[in-house]
């Protein structure tokens, strides 16, 4: 029992020692700054601008084949839609080439007796073509067609003095994310990634360096116990993404204008509980494998394509097939990313924070635990 508690004392300063050593390390390789500056900055640029998903300004083609009232006022409701860039042709099929090439979304086809149709009291159906190569597109642009033509018709209906439905008065109102701007959730989103990278890639990498170098033998003939040795690698990347973590929130709020309604201690606390796992997960990977190239692909199989397709990020959880959600449980980033998302766009909501913490810090003791484990077995071999 003695024994298993020496292994665990932590001498200061053997650790200040090893933490100056690994600090100089990280300063003398360009590629771990690279990592750990560059690419924040050019992830959150990456999911604050060149990624969009908000569903706003489609390009659809409108073959106006009738020169009726009727039909000039339709297409006008087309034209002057805030979701809707036309593009106008007087048949379909130059639309339908310029479909095929992806240049539009979809087709509104006004028929050549609509105007005819609508002075005889009924209006014949337009037709609406939409690209299913793209569902979720497919779907926003079919709906908002239908939706402008309907609006159209009962504001003809009630211009001409026709019973018309009685209108709905509807008042929407969105919380928390009141401009519906997918920036506002995938730029937190992509902070957790980019902890995930700074946390397990880099991690991975220093105790396989370390066997590669040969430098792993010289440390085995220092008094250096197990426990100073891995808190001498974890400490300077620790503060290396607490640092990069700074900047990823002073882009978000200033150049993305993603709102901070939390506090700075909610973000904090949170994000130094995601560390523990990423930085456990990637020291487990470092000593299981000894070589660095090994160890950065399984780092990024089982670190960052999980934290990217498999935390809720970009696809929501609820619509993946059931076993799939089961092996989310086991993603270290399901319980992040959407905290970090509550403390940016909904503030200190405690009872979602306080439950993410602790299911990371579990993950971290677990991963921590098998990296010691199969740290001494390294070192005894």
């Amino acid at each position: 029992m003695s024994g298993r508690r020496r292994e665990w004392h932590i001498d200061g300063q053997r650790l200040r020692a090893m933490v100056v050593k690994e600090g100089v390390q990280i300063v003398r390789d360009p590629s771990t700054i690279l990592i750990a500056i560059a690419l924040p900055v050019l992830l959150l640029f990456l999911f604050g601008y060149a990624i969009n998903l908000d569903n706003s300004r489609t390009r659809i083609g409108l073959a106006l084949q009738d020169d009726s009232a009727a039909a000039m006022s339709l297409a006008s409701a087309y034209r002057h839609s805030p979701y809707f860039e036309v593009v106008e042709e007087r048949t379909a099929a130059p639309l339908r080439e310029k479909l095929i090439a992806g240049d539009i979304r979809g087709i509104v086809v006004i028929p050549q007796d609509f105007g005819s149709g609508a002075a005889r009291g009924h209006r014949p159906p337009i037709q609406i073509i939409a690209d299913g190569s793209q569902p979720n597109a497919a779907n926003f642009t079919t709906a908002y067609a239908r939706g402008v033509a309907q609006t159209w018709a009962a504001q003809e209906a009630g211009a001409a003095g026709l019973r018309a439905p009685p209108p709905t008065d509807m008042s929407l109102r969105y919380w928390y994310n009141p401009s519906l701007a997918s920036r506002n959730f995938l730029v937190p989103g992509a902070i957790a990634i980019v902890m995930t990278m700074i946390g397990t890639l880099l991690t991975s990498l220093v105790i396989a360096r370390e066997w590669e170098r040969g430098t792993m033998e010289a440390m085995m003939a220092t008094p250096m116990r197990m426990s100073e040795f891995l808190a001498s690698k974890m400490v300077p990347y620790f503060l290396l993404a607490l640092a990069s973590m700074a900047l990823c929130t002073v882009l978000a709020t200033t150049v993305f204008g993603v709102p901070l309604r939390g506090s700075l201690f909610a973000l904090l606390i949170l994000t130094m509980a995601y560390l523990m796992p990423a930085l456990g997960q990637g020291l487990f990977i470092s000593a299981a494998t000894k070589n660095q190239f090994v160890a950065s692909q399984v780092a990024l199989l089982s670190g960052f394509l999980p934290t990217f397709l498999l935390s809720g990020f970009l696809f929501e959880i609820a619509s993946m097939p059931k076993w799939i959600q089961a092996i989310t449980y086991i993603v270290p980033a399901r319980y992040f990313i959407p905290a970090l998302q509550t403390v940016f766009l909904a503030g200190d909501i405690w009872s979602l924070i306080l439950p993410a913490i602790g299911y990371l810090l579990v993950f971290g003791a677990i991963f921590f635990l098998l990296c010691f484990r199969a740290s001494r077995r390294s070192l005894d071999t």
